[in-house]
């Protein structure tokens, strides 16, 4: 491993680039030039040399979910369910595929591109407790990449808002609303595990009673071994938004799920917790989201110890977070509200894409 990896991480942004509406998702092509973006308004491609983004298409509703398939291929998955492979040096599409009735909230690829797994689920009360409604259709949809056919679907309680992909492709995470997790074999659809922890989870007793939050981000440890959790802690009044920045580090291959650490008490402040980001070459990781209270919105934690170890204050909604060029480099994704409106018509630009230097070296 790098001596540098053994250093105290001391972020430094090298690029601030802003898209024409909120970013949702970000991916970075293998040339570490380019981003595809998963916007309100659409997929757009974004040179890191130039900052100039091209929009390469839409779907019917939000954007939520974007991955390379190649260095000239993305798949994208959206609000209106349904996924889409674009062929980037063609400018077409490829093949779509209606995934899900309801939204897609999250998609995750496996590291050699050939799976992929999308989640979905609305939270509709199904009995007088408000506790969810049984699902309608598969919360946990499983793609072929290469032809498109479906290998899995596998259940949930709705609404199912993360999934990940073990280093390996050996699993596929999920996590809900109640802060149930499931983790399945992704080769046989087989449930390897599952287990509850209602941290995430908010009961609105003040303006709503309906439950809220949930697991927000999800992502296995470098070695497999382990989950890392993110959203929110408990709150009175969920829409208010201050519950606890959340993180918890869970191991699941024993016969009993155990919770291995958390958010270490002194270490944060208010917020919704809405992405992570490992890398095989780091012994940390990172969390963002919305800031509510405190003075970070995005940290790195060491990943065996859970010391939290940088902070930022970035000004807007973190959505997205990728280490890339072997963990040397952090990209930061989101969008800073909602759009101001131009006298002349449209908006101003309001999504953001940062690139940070994890240990501020002179060369960018």
């Amino acid at each position: 491993m790098n001596s540098k990896r053994s250093e105290q991480p001391n972020l430094k942004r090298v690029r601030e680039l802003k898209l024409p509406s909120g970013v949702l998702s970000a991916a970075l092509a293998e040339d570490g030039k380019r981003i595809a973006a998963a916007c309100l308004d659409g997929v757009y491609l974004t040179d890191l040399d130039s900052g100039d983004s091209e929009k390469l298409y839409s779907h019917d509703s939000y954007v939520s979910s974007v991955e390379w398939i190649s260095d000239q291929s993305i798949v994208s998955a959206g609000y209106d369910g349904r996924i889409t492979w674009f062929d980037i040096s063609l400018s077409q599409e490829v093949r779509r595929a209606k995934a899900h009735q309801f939204w897609s909230w999250d998609l995750a690829i496996s590291s050699d591109r050939s799976r992929l797994a999308t989640v979905t689920g609305q939270y509709l009360a199904g009995g007088y407790r408000y506790e969810p409604a049984a699902e309608t259709e598969a919360s946990i949809r499983v793609y072929d990449v290469a032809s498109g056919e479906v290998l899995h679907d596998l259940p949930h309680v709705p609404s199912v808002q993360a999934v990940a992909i073990s280093p390996n492709g050996q699993y596929v995470a999920a996590g809900n609303l109640m802060g149930e997790v499931r983790v399945y074999d992704l080769l046989s659809g087989e449930l390897k595990s599952q287990w509850t922890t209602s941290d995430f989870t908010s009961w609105g007793i003040i303006k709503s009673h309906s439950y809220l939050g949930g697991v927000f981000s999800i992502r296995f440890t470098p070695d497999g071994e382990s989950i890392l959790l993110a959203g929110m802690g408990p709150m009175r009044d969920p829409m208010a938004g201050n519950g606890k920045q959340l993180w918890q580090k869970w191991s699941f291959l024993s016969d009993e799920p155990k919770l291995l650490d958390q958010t270490h008490d002194g270490e944060s402040g208010e917020g919704l917790m809405e992405a992570l980001a490992v890398d095989p070459n780091l012994p940390f990781f990172v969390m963002g989201g919305r800031l509510r209270g405190g003075d970070w919105n995005m940290a790195l934690f060491d990943l065996e110890i859970g010391k939290r170890l940088s902070i930022l204050k970035t000004g807007y909604r973190i959505t997205d977070a990728r280490f890339f060029n072997r963990g040397e480099k952090l990209l930061l994704a989101g969008a800073t509200g909602q759009g101001k409106p131009k006298k002349e018509g449209g908006f101003h630009p309001f999504g953001r894409i940062e690139i940070y230097e994890t240990f501020g070296s002179d060369d960018s």
